[in-house]
């Protein structure tokens, strides 16, 4: 896999599961993550073939968070590990149709244990506070960040609590690939809000790309 850029992680959509998963296949996200915790395994099955027919055909790749076993029910592109979670090696030899494995890592032992996993991508975070999880994992901030994106085998995706006042200082970090959650989930209208942080954070990227050939010429 290859820096994609823009990651949406739906949970808890103001607006709807089905509505945003629309809004994100509309906009041409390149990655979206269906993520809900605590609820039945009927209503996430329920959610995710509604997600799949959503994304079914188009740029979006579809990934489910935590259940491989879900994942490859209802034919999502991939599915997303937690450190807890089933082995990435495990889960990649029982679920052979699913293409796409993703790895969420906390700190940076866990970003050079990643190497021998060989995920399609890794998750880094959280880079600032973030209440989506029950229990969350130590904020990171943006020298750590850095460190970790720099040893990185694969695309890292910077995660956690990144919202448009935000975006430069991730991307300053280093950050070619970056997920949201709440800026998106949170919104009444998901559509314009995946849009204007996708136009800013393209700008972004322009920027640090023309500063860089600018130090190194």
């Amino acid at each position: 896999m290859t820096d994609f850029g823009f990651y949406l992680v739906m949970t808890q959509p103001v607006v709807g599961y089905a509505k945003c998963a629309e809004a994100a296949v509309r906009a041409e996200v390149p990655i979206l993550q269906l993520r809900m915790k605590e609820v039945s395994r009927e209503e996430l099955i329920r959610t995710a073939r509604l997600v799949r027919r959503i994304t079914q055909g188009s740029k979006t790749t579809f990934i489910l968070n935590d259940d491989p076993e879900v994942a490859a029910l209802v034919e999502a592109d991939g599915v997303h590990l937690g450190q807890d979670d089933m082995p990435l090696a495990a889960a990649r030899e029982r679920y052979p149709t699913l293409s796409h494995f993703g790895l969420s890592t906390h700190n940076l032992e866990q970003v050079r244990q990643a190497r021998s996993q060989a995920p399609d991508y890794i998750g880094v975070g959280p880079v600032y506070p973030t209440p989506t999880k029950a229990i969350p994992d130590p904020t990171l901030g943006l020298t750590t960040l850095r460190a970790m994106l720099a040893e990185a085998p694969c695309p890292a995706v910077a995660i956690g609590g990144i919202d448009a006042t935000r975006l430069g200082a991730v991307i300053g970090a280093g950050a070619k690939n970056l997920a949201v959650v709440r800026a998106v989930c949170q919104s009444p209208t998901p559509y314009q809000a995946i849009r204007d942080l996708m136009t800013a954070a393209q700008y972004h990227w322009e920027r640090a790309q023309s500063n860089d050939s600018s130090a190194h010429s």
